[in-house]
């Protein structure tokens, strides 16, 4: 007689999955059309159809260590020809939006970036912060101005005794916060069905990852290659990603440059001169994320509620890059026009939307840039590649 094995559903489970993107879950009848239209999804075990099959039953164990749902890259095209409107796009995206909630820890963060409830937490942190910062170095939040009459952020916000020793600490603890949810997840990885005997050394992982990254992530083939209309996302997030590159190249090097003491020549004093090759560099970056965030944002606005819907992650992530890239222009701007009345406060506001953009990264939906990679990286070395064009 056939061994019969008993499946219990987490119930709890599937509302958690729900209420993170997947709430039209129950619609799916199984006829396989999304996995059949994915031009990325591999001809064996294909995507996303047995994790519509695993989410309603709520199979947790089966989903947690699914490495199929880092290599969809949320093109949609399955949301679009699905007969019954089950968006199976939008539980792919609802599965990696609760794997940021726990594959980082403490967990108890990834709860406060899954709700709009929790909000005023994460912003509230920041502010205080520099709030106190702002009260101390200036006495009950004045405005100074330097031995020219000009606006000086750092008369209030001083980079080497504040702000440099601040966001170091928060570099620190979020790169330990990445390289533990890493090798959680590659050990997920190792534990699943899908890996070979004995699982993937990490070494060997993260070499594949960077190869990945060579090959796939600076060009973004797995985009291009994505079914429909995806010029908007495409270009958008090469504009952000690419925007962001820029900014960080410029950050680093001011960093680095203070606490060296390098400033000696080529006008490298902050504020720079807006003819300075960093400066500029920094500008075209900033203008680079405005139009990826336009691209981004407008296709976001386009889409049809009825085949898509974005989600919390979704629409947190690009408010705070918004916010973040505003800020930053304008702060620059009220600096050149010496207003310091709305200066300072623009340039606060700056601060703490970096905060959370960044702090909180290893919850947030951004945090795919690190997860995503490592599990192609995988994906690549155990040969989990999609299937062949037409």
């Amino acid at each position: 007689m056939a061994q019969v094995k008993r499946i219990e559903p987490d119930l709890q489970f599937i509302k958690e999955m729900q209420a993170a993107g997947g709430e039209s879950l129950k619609k799916c009848y199984q006829c396989a059309t999304c996995s059949v239209v994915c031009p990325l999804s591999p001809e064996e075990n294909p995507y996303p159809r047995k994790e519509m099959i695993w989410a309603q039953w709520g199979l947790k164990d089966k989903l947690v260590g699914d490495l199929d749902m880092w290599l969809c890259h949320n093109c949609g095209t399955c949301s679009d020809q699905c007969p019954r409107g089950a968006k199976p796009a939008d539980l792919m995206a609802a599965m990696r939006n609760m794997a940021y909630q726990n594959v980082a820890q403490p967990s108890i963060m990834g709860k406060f970036m899954s709700s709009s409830k929790y909000l005023p937490i994460l912003a509230g942190i920041p502010a205080l912060i520099f709030l106190i910062a702002w009260f101390v170095t200036s006495g009950f939040f004045g405005l100074p101005l330097d031995e020219n009459g000009q606006v000086l952020y750092r008369l209030v916000f001083p980079q080497t005794a504040f702000i440099d020793p601040l966001f170091g600490l928060i570099m620190v603890a979020v790169i330990v916060i990445f390289i533990r949810g890493i090798l959680s997840l590659i050990k997920t990885f190792n534990d699943s069905p899908q890996a070979p005997i004995g699982g993937v050394p990490v070494l060997t992982v993260l070499k594949s990852t960077w190869q990945g990254i060579i090959d796939e992530i600076l060009s973004h083939t797995k985009w291009k290659e994505c079914g429909g209309d995806n010029n908007d996302r495409y270009f958008g997030h090469m504009g952000i990603f690419f925007g962001f590159v820029g900014l960080f190249i410029v950050t680093a090097y001011v960093g680095v440059a203070y606490w060296l003491g390098v400033f000696t020549g080529w006008d490298l004093m902050t504020p720079m001169s807006l003819w300075n090759p960093f400066k500029i560099l920094a500008n075209i970056a900033s203008i680079a994320l405005i139009v990826g965030l336009i691209l981004v944002t407008k296709r976001r606005l386009n889409l049809d509620d009825s085949k898509f819907k974005s989600s919390y992650y979704d629409w947190y992530l690009l408010g705070v890059i918004w916010v973040v890239t505003l800020s930053g222009m304008f702060s620059q701007l009220l600096r050149l026009a010496n207003v310091p009345a709305v200066a300072y406060p623009m340039y606060y506001i700056h601060l703490v939307s970096i905060f959370m953009l960044f702090a909180y990264l290893p919850w947030s939906k951004l945090a795919h840039l690190v997860y995503r990679t490592v599990a192609l990286g995988y994906a690549r070395h155990i040969g989990r590649s999609p299937k062949p064009q037409a």
